[in-house]
Protein backbone atom coordinates (compact mmCIF):
# COMPACT_ATOMS: atom_id res chain seq x y z
CA UNK A 1 0.00 0.00 0.00
CA UNK A 2 1.32 3.43 -0.97
CA UNK A 3 1.90 6.42 1.27
CA UNK A 4 -1.05 8.28 -0.30
CA UNK A 5 -4.55 6.81 0.25
CA UNK A 6 -5.28 7.15 -3.49
CA UNK A 7 -3.50 3.79 -3.81
CA UNK A 8 -6.66 2.24 -2.29
CA UNK A 9 -9.09 3.90 -4.73
CA UNK A 10 -10.80 2.22 -7.71
CA UNK A 11 -12.21 3.54 -10.97
CA UNK A 12 -15.60 3.94 -9.30
CA UNK A 13 -14.82 5.15 -5.77
CA UNK A 14 -12.09 7.09 -3.97
CA UNK A 15 -12.66 4.77 -0.99
CA UNK A 16 -12.23 1.57 -2.99
CA UNK A 17 -14.48 -1.20 -1.64
CA UNK A 18 -14.98 0.52 1.74
CA UNK A 19 -17.71 2.88 2.92
CA UNK A 20 -16.61 6.41 3.80
CA UNK A 21 -16.79 5.65 7.55
CA UNK A 22 -14.81 2.42 7.14
CA UNK A 23 -12.20 4.34 5.18
CA UNK A 24 -11.83 7.00 7.87
CA UNK A 25 -11.53 4.34 10.57
CA UNK A 26 -8.90 2.50 8.58
CA UNK A 27 -6.80 5.67 8.49
CA UNK A 28 -7.50 6.68 12.11
CA UNK A 29 -9.19 9.97 11.29
CA UNK A 30 -12.58 11.45 12.18
CA UNK A 31 -14.69 13.35 9.68
CA UNK A 32 -17.36 16.05 10.06
CA UNK A 33 -19.19 18.37 7.69
CA UNK A 34 -21.52 21.38 7.82
CA UNK A 35 -23.14 23.90 5.52
CA UNK A 36 -22.47 27.61 6.03
CA UNK A 37 -24.37 30.46 4.38
CA UNK A 38 -22.28 33.24 2.85
CA UNK A 39 -23.30 36.93 2.61
CA UNK A 40 -24.69 36.30 -0.89
CA UNK A 41 -27.16 33.74 0.50
CA UNK A 42 -25.38 30.71 -0.97
CA UNK A 43 -25.14 27.56 1.15
CA UNK A 44 -21.54 26.33 1.00
CA UNK A 45 -20.40 22.85 1.96
CA UNK A 46 -17.51 22.57 4.41
CA UNK A 47 -15.83 19.53 5.93
CA UNK A 48 -12.92 18.64 8.16
CA UNK A 49 -10.81 15.67 9.23
CA UNK A 50 -8.97 15.19 12.52
CA UNK A 51 -6.34 12.69 13.66
CA UNK A 52 -7.77 10.25 16.20
CA UNK A 53 -4.54 9.78 18.11
CA UNK A 54 -1.95 12.18 19.49
CA UNK A 55 -1.99 15.95 19.69
CA UNK A 56 -2.47 17.70 16.32
CA UNK A 57 0.66 19.22 14.80
CA UNK A 58 -1.11 22.11 13.11
CA UNK A 59 -3.84 23.13 10.70
CA UNK A 60 -3.92 22.47 6.94
CA UNK A 61 -6.64 24.44 5.14
CA UNK A 62 -7.34 22.92 1.71
CA UNK A 63 -8.31 25.00 -1.34
CA UNK A 64 -9.59 23.09 -4.39
CA UNK A 65 -9.35 24.04 -8.06
CA UNK A 66 -11.68 24.78 -10.96
CA UNK A 67 -14.25 21.98 -11.63
CA UNK A 68 -12.90 20.15 -8.56
CA UNK A 69 -14.36 19.80 -5.04
CA UNK A 70 -13.22 19.12 -1.50
CA UNK A 71 -14.47 15.52 -1.72
CA UNK A 72 -13.48 12.77 -4.17
CA UNK A 73 -9.75 12.92 -5.10
CA UNK A 74 -8.91 15.88 -2.91
CA UNK A 75 -10.50 14.27 0.14
CA UNK A 76 -7.87 11.51 -0.09
CA UNK A 77 -5.14 14.13 0.25
CA UNK A 78 -7.00 15.66 3.22
CA UNK A 79 -7.11 12.21 4.84
CA UNK A 80 -3.36 11.90 4.26
CA UNK A 81 -2.77 15.20 6.09
CA UNK A 82 -5.09 14.20 8.96
CA UNK A 83 -3.54 10.75 9.43
CA UNK A 84 -0.15 12.52 9.41
CA UNK A 85 -1.23 14.57 12.43
CA UNK A 86 -2.81 17.73 10.99
CA UNK A 87 -6.28 19.12 11.59
CA UNK A 88 -7.51 19.52 8.01
CA UNK A 89 -10.45 21.55 6.71
CA UNK A 90 -11.87 22.39 3.28
CA UNK A 91 -14.69 24.28 1.59
CA UNK A 92 -16.47 23.77 -1.75
CA UNK A 93 -16.39 27.02 -3.75
CA UNK A 94 -19.66 28.36 -5.15
CA UNK A 95 -20.89 26.24 -8.04
CA UNK A 96 -18.62 23.34 -7.07
CA UNK A 97 -19.13 20.11 -5.15
CA UNK A 98 -22.07 20.28 -2.75
CA UNK A 99 -22.21 24.09 -2.64
CA UNK A 100 -24.90 26.31 -4.14
CA UNK A 101 -24.34 28.35 -7.27
CA UNK A 102 -24.36 28.01 -11.04
CA UNK A 103 -22.17 25.02 -11.91
CA UNK A 104 -18.44 25.96 -12.07
CA UNK A 105 -19.30 29.64 -12.58
CA UNK A 106 -16.84 32.09 -10.97
CA UNK A 107 -17.28 35.47 -12.68
CA UNK A 108 -15.44 37.21 -9.82
CA UNK A 109 -12.72 35.57 -7.74
CA UNK A 110 -12.96 38.00 -4.80
CA UNK A 111 -16.15 36.63 -3.16
CA UNK A 112 -14.65 33.13 -3.38
CA UNK A 113 -11.53 34.37 -1.56
CA UNK A 114 -13.84 35.98 1.02
CA UNK A 115 -15.68 32.67 1.52
CA UNK A 116 -12.43 30.80 2.14
CA UNK A 117 -11.10 33.38 4.59
CA UNK A 118 -14.40 33.47 6.50
CA UNK A 119 -14.58 29.69 6.88
CA UNK A 120 -10.88 29.15 7.63
CA UNK A 121 -10.89 31.94 10.25
CA UNK A 122 -14.01 30.51 11.90
CA UNK A 123 -12.63 26.95 11.86
CA UNK A 124 -9.32 28.10 13.35
CA UNK A 125 -11.07 30.01 16.16
CA UNK A 126 -13.25 26.99 17.03
CA UNK A 127 -10.91 24.03 16.61
CA UNK A 128 -7.24 25.07 16.50
CA UNK A 129 -5.24 25.95 19.64
CA UNK A 130 -3.58 29.37 19.21
CA UNK A 131 -0.01 28.02 19.40
CA UNK A 132 -0.41 25.61 16.47
CA UNK A 133 0.92 26.61 13.03
CA UNK A 134 -1.48 27.08 10.11
CA UNK A 135 -0.80 26.12 6.49
CA UNK A 136 -2.68 26.41 3.22
CA UNK A 137 -2.64 23.52 0.72
CA UNK A 138 -3.93 24.40 -2.74
CA UNK A 139 -4.36 22.88 -6.18
CA UNK A 140 -4.67 24.57 -9.59
CA UNK A 141 -7.05 27.57 -9.37
CA UNK A 142 -6.97 27.00 -5.61
CA UNK A 143 -3.33 28.11 -5.77
CA UNK A 144 -4.37 31.52 -7.07
CA UNK A 145 -7.05 31.76 -4.37
CA UNK A 146 -4.55 30.74 -1.68
CA UNK A 147 -2.03 33.36 -2.82
CA UNK A 148 -4.75 36.01 -2.57
CA UNK A 149 -5.55 34.75 0.95
CA UNK A 150 -1.93 35.16 2.06
CA UNK A 151 -1.68 38.61 0.45
CA UNK A 152 -4.69 39.68 2.55
CA UNK A 153 -3.64 37.84 5.73
CA UNK A 154 0.12 38.31 5.71
CA UNK A 155 0.74 37.27 9.31
CA UNK A 156 -1.84 34.52 9.81
CA UNK A 157 -0.30 31.71 7.74
CA UNK A 158 2.91 29.85 8.47
CA UNK A 159 3.22 28.35 5.01
CA UNK A 160 1.59 27.76 1.64
CA UNK A 161 1.76 24.67 -0.58
CA UNK A 162 1.06 25.27 -4.27
CA UNK A 163 0.31 22.05 -6.18
CA UNK A 164 -0.06 22.69 -9.93
CA UNK A 165 -0.92 26.31 -9.12
CA UNK A 166 -2.72 28.48 -11.65
CA UNK A 167 -0.36 31.44 -11.97
CA UNK A 168 -0.65 31.33 -15.74
CA UNK A 169 -2.75 29.23 -18.12
CA UNK A 170 -0.64 27.25 -20.58
CA UNK A 171 -0.78 28.42 -24.23
CA UNK A 172 -1.28 24.70 -25.02
CA UNK A 173 -4.65 24.79 -23.27
CA UNK A 174 -6.20 28.25 -23.45
CA UNK A 175 -8.55 29.40 -26.24
CA UNK A 176 -7.25 30.15 -29.75
CA UNK A 177 -5.83 33.66 -30.19
CA UNK A 178 -8.81 35.52 -31.74
CA UNK A 179 -11.29 34.25 -29.15
CA UNK A 180 -8.97 35.02 -26.26
CA UNK A 181 -9.00 38.66 -27.32
CA UNK A 182 -12.79 38.70 -27.78
CA UNK A 183 -13.38 37.20 -24.33
CA UNK A 184 -14.13 40.47 -22.56
CA UNK A 185 -16.93 41.22 -25.04
CA UNK A 186 -18.34 37.68 -24.93
CA UNK A 187 -18.12 37.65 -21.12
CA UNK A 188 -20.12 40.87 -20.94
CA UNK A 189 -22.80 39.89 -23.46
CA UNK A 190 -23.26 36.18 -22.66
CA UNK A 191 -21.45 35.56 -19.36
CA UNK A 192 -22.82 32.08 -18.64
CA UNK A 193 -22.49 30.53 -22.11
CA UNK A 194 -20.36 27.40 -22.37
CA UNK A 195 -18.82 28.79 -25.53
CA UNK A 196 -15.12 28.88 -24.73
CA UNK A 197 -13.18 26.14 -26.50
CA UNK A 198 -10.15 24.68 -24.78
CA UNK A 199 -7.63 22.31 -26.29
CA UNK A 200 -8.96 19.15 -24.65
CA UNK A 201 -10.98 18.48 -21.49
CA UNK A 202 -9.37 19.44 -18.19
CA UNK A 203 -9.58 15.88 -16.83
CA UNK A 204 -8.28 14.46 -20.10
CA UNK A 205 -5.02 16.42 -19.95
CA UNK A 206 -4.64 16.42 -16.15
CA UNK A 207 -4.60 12.74 -15.10
CA UNK A 208 -1.93 10.56 -16.67
CA UNK A 209 -3.09 7.19 -15.27
CA UNK A 210 -6.15 6.08 -17.31
CA UNK A 211 -7.97 4.57 -14.30
CA UNK A 212 -7.58 7.79 -12.34
CA UNK A 213 -9.01 9.77 -15.26
CA UNK A 214 -12.05 7.44 -15.10
CA UNK A 215 -12.32 7.99 -11.35
CA UNK A 216 -12.17 11.77 -11.82
CA UNK A 217 -15.04 11.63 -14.31
CA UNK A 218 -17.01 9.24 -12.07
CA UNK A 219 -17.71 11.99 -9.54
CA UNK A 220 -21.43 12.78 -9.78
CA UNK A 221 -20.64 16.44 -9.13
CA UNK A 222 -17.98 16.93 -11.83
CA UNK A 223 -18.83 18.67 -15.10
CA UNK A 224 -17.13 18.11 -18.44
CA UNK A 225 -18.72 21.20 -19.99
CA UNK A 226 -16.59 23.97 -21.47
CA UNK A 227 -15.81 26.95 -19.22
CA UNK A 228 -18.42 29.71 -19.20
CA UNK A 229 -17.40 32.94 -20.91
CA UNK A 230 -17.26 35.19 -17.81
CA UNK A 231 -15.45 32.49 -15.83
CA UNK A 232 -12.82 31.97 -18.55
CA UNK A 233 -12.29 35.72 -18.75
CA UNK A 234 -11.93 35.96 -14.95
CA UNK A 235 -9.41 33.09 -14.80
CA UNK A 236 -7.21 34.82 -17.36
CA UNK A 237 -7.58 38.16 -15.56
CA UNK A 238 -6.59 36.51 -12.27
CA UNK A 239 -3.39 35.19 -13.84
CA UNK A 240 -2.43 38.65 -15.11
CA UNK A 241 -3.32 40.24 -11.77
CA UNK A 242 -1.33 37.73 -9.75
CA UNK A 243 1.71 38.05 -11.98
CA UNK A 244 1.70 41.74 -11.13
CA UNK A 245 1.78 40.89 -7.40
CA UNK A 246 4.39 38.10 -7.28
CA UNK A 247 6.85 40.49 -5.64
CA UNK A 248 4.41 41.06 -2.74
CA UNK A 249 4.30 37.38 -1.71
CA UNK A 250 6.05 36.99 1.67
CA UNK A 251 4.68 33.71 3.05
CA UNK A 252 6.97 30.65 3.22
CA UNK A 253 5.94 28.40 0.33
CA UNK A 254 6.53 25.12 -1.44
CA UNK A 255 5.74 24.79 -5.15
CA UNK A 256 5.21 21.29 -6.58
CA UNK A 257 4.42 21.19 -10.29
CA UNK A 258 4.46 18.72 -13.16
CA UNK A 259 7.07 19.50 -15.80
CA UNK A 260 4.65 18.41 -18.55
CA UNK A 261 1.65 20.33 -17.16
CA UNK A 262 -0.29 21.65 -20.18
CA UNK A 263 -3.04 23.31 -18.09
CA UNK A 264 -1.13 25.62 -15.72
CA UNK A 265 2.18 26.80 -17.13
CA UNK A 266 5.22 25.68 -15.07
CA UNK A 267 7.19 28.74 -16.21
CA UNK A 268 4.75 30.99 -14.34
CA UNK A 269 5.35 29.32 -10.96
CA UNK A 270 9.07 29.50 -11.69
CA UNK A 271 8.62 33.26 -12.08
CA UNK A 272 6.70 33.40 -8.79
CA UNK A 273 9.57 31.57 -7.11
CA UNK A 274 12.09 34.05 -8.54
CA UNK A 275 10.17 37.23 -7.72
CA UNK A 276 8.53 36.46 -4.36
CA UNK A 277 9.90 38.28 -1.31
CA UNK A 278 9.57 35.11 0.78
CA UNK A 279 12.80 34.19 2.54
CA UNK A 280 11.72 30.55 2.79
CA UNK A 281 10.72 29.38 -0.70
CA UNK A 282 11.13 25.99 -2.36
CA UNK A 283 10.24 24.83 -5.87
CA UNK A 284 10.09 21.25 -7.17
CA UNK A 285 9.28 20.70 -10.85
CA UNK A 286 8.81 16.98 -11.54
CA UNK A 287 9.93 16.07 -15.08
CA UNK A 288 7.33 14.24 -17.17
CA UNK A 289 4.48 14.69 -14.68
CA UNK A 290 1.13 16.23 -15.63
CA UNK A 291 -1.20 18.81 -14.07
CA UNK A 292 -2.76 16.53 -11.44
CA UNK A 293 0.19 15.06 -9.55
CA UNK A 294 -2.21 12.68 -7.77
CA UNK A 295 -2.96 11.29 -11.24
CA UNK A 296 0.53 9.87 -11.71
CA UNK A 297 1.75 6.32 -11.04
CA UNK A 298 1.76 5.27 -7.36
CA UNK A 299 5.50 5.65 -6.79
CA UNK A 300 5.46 9.17 -8.29
CA UNK A 301 2.44 10.21 -6.19
CA UNK A 302 4.22 8.95 -3.08
CA UNK A 303 7.40 10.85 -4.01
CA UNK A 304 5.52 14.15 -4.41
CA UNK A 305 3.51 13.79 -1.20
CA UNK A 306 6.53 12.62 0.78
CA UNK A 307 8.18 15.89 -0.28
CA UNK A 308 5.07 17.82 0.82
CA UNK A 309 4.86 16.10 4.22
CA UNK A 310 8.59 16.56 4.79
CA UNK A 311 8.19 20.29 4.08
CA UNK A 312 5.20 20.56 6.42
CA UNK A 313 6.85 18.64 9.24
CA UNK A 314 10.04 20.68 9.01
CA UNK A 315 8.12 23.95 9.27
CA UNK A 316 5.93 22.60 12.07
CA UNK A 317 9.09 21.86 14.07
CA UNK A 318 10.46 25.33 13.28
CA UNK A 319 7.28 27.05 14.49
CA UNK A 320 7.30 24.89 17.65
CA UNK A 321 10.90 25.88 18.42
CA UNK A 322 10.22 29.58 17.74
CA UNK A 323 7.01 29.46 19.76
CA UNK A 324 8.81 27.91 22.69
CA UNK A 325 11.71 30.34 22.62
Amino acid sequence: MGLHPVSEATEQSPFGSLSADEFYNRHSVSHSSAFVTNPRGLKLFTQWWSPLSGRPLGLVAVVHGFTSESSWFLQLTSVLFAKSGFLTCAIDHQGHGFSDGLITHIPDINPVVDDCISFFDDFRSRHVPPHLPSFLYSESLGGAIAIYITLRQKTLWDGLILNGAMCGISPKFKPPWPLEHLLSLVATLVPTWHVIPTRGSIAGVSFKEPWKKKLALASPRRTVARPRAATAYELMRVCRDLQGQFHEVEVPFLIVHGGDDVVCDPSCVEELHRRAMSVDKTIKIYPGMWHQLIGEAEEDVDKVFADILDWLNTRTETVAVDGGA
